[in-house]
């Protein structure tokens, strides 16, 4: 299950994307809908999570950043084989 990284508490407005940024902040963006596009993303809050590899970071309905760890199944990439030379 997920964990609370950090408490923040933020509120969301109707029709807005939340999402924690490359800088590890929170940041919002208007959703694009019905051929309309989405507008230019704005900080909500500087956070600075540091992210660490092998999990999956996000706002949850508290307000807050978690983290959950990524599955990741099935087998792993195959090296492509060498292509048959043609005669």
């Amino acid at each position: 299950m997920a964990e609370k990284v950090k408490k923040v508490g933020i509120k969301r407005k109707e029709g807005y994307l939340y999402y924690i940024d490359k800088a590890g902040d929170i940041s919002c963006v208007k959703m694009a809908r019905g051929g309309k596009k989405g507008g230019k993303a704005e900080k909500v809050e500087k956070v600075g999570v540091k992210k660490e590899d092998g999990f999956l970071y996000f706002i949850d309905k508290a307000g807050d950043v978690a983290r959950a760890k990524m599955v990741r199944r099935g087998k792993s990439k195959a090296k492509p084989k060498a292509k048959a030379k043609k005669r």
